[in-house]
């Protein structure tokens, strides 16, 4: 059957600036633990700790710029219109050092605390 989600949860982020997380599906606002998808708001310099998650990650940037470190020190720039994927057990860490940026993260199984594994 279909359910409507009238909105999203605003959930606390991680990094060194506010980021709003509107979580429209997921653990904390659909008690969905399959699947997460969230629309972020991050500022202009922006960035979180690295992280490990045990969860494959698809982002698309809406307007501004990602910035997505790997582990082999690559700096993937994802633009506007533009999206990536990054597998469970993957090292990467996510900034928006340029610009403010609006996006989509998806995560499958869905994001938990206990699961993406920051750096401390």
């Amino acid at each position: 059957m279909a359910k409507l989600i009238k909105s999203p949860s605003i959930i606390k982020s991680a990094g060194n600036k506010p980021k709003i997380i509107r979580e429209f599906v997921g653990k904390v606002n659909t008690n969905n633990k399959d699947l997460s998808i969230a629309y972020m708001s991050s500022p202009k310099g922006w960035v979180e700790p690295g992280q490990r998650p045990e969860f494959d990650e698809y982002t698309v940037v809406i307007n501004g710029q990602m910035i997505v470190e790997t582990e082999h020190k690559d700096h993937i720039v994802v633009e506007s219109g533009q999206g990536i994927i990054v597998k469970k057990g993957e090292w990467i860490r996510y900034s928006t050092p340029n610009k403010d940026t609006d996006y989509f993260a998806i995560c499958s199984p869905a994001f938990l605390n206990e699961t993406v594994h920051r750096d401390s």
